[in-house]
């Protein structure tokens, strides 16, 4: 369950990486490997759906542009990916790096180099973004003038 929940978090982070940074990031570890296309990738759209105030019944919020990909390593790994927008090369990219994530011996490589500095990147601007919301939050108040009666 433990692997389940880490592997969902890196999938996360990857997915919601900027692919110019991810890029960035990746091009020094210099992998060499080899991999198979099990599912080029695709463009498609997801359907979104909400609940009024969380909890009332779902509506359909509208439709989202989705790419995924998937691909197998040479010793049979599979990686998954879902990307929001049509960047081909950010899904197939991803698709990867989860399955060398599901290696040993990339691992912690791949954990340190990749994983963590883009969490972090992404909270940092998560932070920043919820600065710049509550220093425009207005608190509304009601004065009681009294009894007109």
């Amino acid at each position: 369950m433990e692997q389940l929940k880490q592997r969902q978090q890196w999938l996360s982070v990857l997915a919601h990486s900027p692919a110019a940074e991810l890029e960035k990031r990746w091009q020094p570890l210099k992998l060499q490997l080899q991999y198979q296309l099990l599912r080029a990738p695709e463009i498609g759209l997801a359907r979104l759906q909400a609940r009024m105030g969380g909890t009332g019944k779902r509506f359909v919020l509208g439709d989202m542009t989705v790419t995924r990909a998937v691909v197998r390593l040479a010793d049979g790994t599979c990686g998954y990916s879902y990307v929001a927008g049509r960047d081909k090369a950010h899904a197939e990219r991803c698709a990867v790096i989860d399955a060398l994530l599901q290696q040993s011996e990339n691992h912690s490589l791949l954990q340190e180099q990749l994983i963590k500095p883009l969490a972090a990147q992404r909270e940092a601007l998560r932070l920043q973004r919820a600065r710049e919301i509550a220093s425009s939050k207005v608190d509304f108040f009601t004065l009681v003038r009294g009894d007109n009666a």
